[in-house]
């Protein structure tokens, strides 16, 4: 018995060793960002490698900018459409992160009543083709614009406790670091924009060939519409609901702080 409480104990210090180690890791990495660009994210090499297994062929668009070379349009439209408190939160939102977790209760709950009286139909027309597939709950994530930065730069996109409190740590250490503005510019160069297209130059230049140090505010209200979800903005990027969500960014983008 205490050889198996000395092994056990064993086991969890070189788990807290090997957690340490990582968080050192990160904590490098992220001081480092201060005064060197990162050359990839963690999102962007998982993309590089789904598209050379899918297609065979890694179509790619990422051109690094300086800061003062992205237009003001821009950084504020994102900040009035991602995170409307960049310029004041220490790089978490706690109550946004309630209202997300409530709501995707709820958009799990309601999915998983439609899909158990699709199943009962089913059940009532043995051998029927399905009428309708599952239906998948729509899930929302009350992150910053710091943590979805910290998310991008390191971990998966895997949806579970441990990622969203690694997360979390990363967007502390992310504003320990880091100011605000440099933030933003390393958020704004390595976004995903569309199917291989990263940052702002890249997608400046991809929907409206103009650079991003030249978007005006409704090009890049346009911008900041299709972040959440890219690839199913990026079919039809003139859409009525990107115009129309575009014009209410506009409005909001004079009353946003830059830092």
């Amino acid at each position: 018995m205490n050889t198996l409480c000395r092994q056990g104990g064993r086991l969890l210090a070189l788990l807290l060793l090997c957690g340490l180690a990582l968080q050192l890791y990160f904590v490098a990495r992220i001081a480092l960002m201060a005064v060197v660009d990162p050359q990839s994210t963690s999102f962007q090499r998982s993309e590089a490698w789904r598209l050379a297994v899918e297609k065979r062929q890694i179509l790619w668009s990422q051109d690094w900018v300086a800061d003062e070379r992205i237009a003001a349009h821009l950084k504020r439209a994102v900040v009035a459409s991602e995170d409307a408190g960049f310029a004041d939160h220490s790089g978490v939102e706690w109550d946004a992160i309630e209202a997300a977790y409530e709501k995707n209760q709820k958009a799990e709950a309601r999915a998983a009543r439609i899909n158990e009286q699709l199943a009962k139909r089913q059940t009532q027309r043995p051998g029927a083709a399905p009428a309708k597939a599952p239906v998948n709950p729509k899930l929302v994530g009350g992150s910053t614009i710091t943590q979805q930065l910290a998310k991008n730069l390191f971990l998966s996109g895997e949806r579970t406790a441990a990622r969203k409190a690694q997360e979390i740590v990363l967007a502390y250490l992310l504003e320990a670091f880091l100011d605000k503005r440099r933030i933003l510019a390393v958020y704004l160069n390595s976004v995903e924009w569309g199917e291989g297209i990263f940052g702002a130059q890249a997608a400046a230049r991809h929907y409206f060939h103009v650079d991003a140090a030249q978007l005006g505010a409704m090009q890049a209200a346009r911008l900041a519409v299709m972040l959440p979800a890219p690839k199913r903005f990026e079919k039809n990027p003139g859409s009525a609901y990107v115009s129309g969500r575009a014009g209410t960014i506009v409005a909001r983008m004079g009353g946003v702080e830059l830092p």
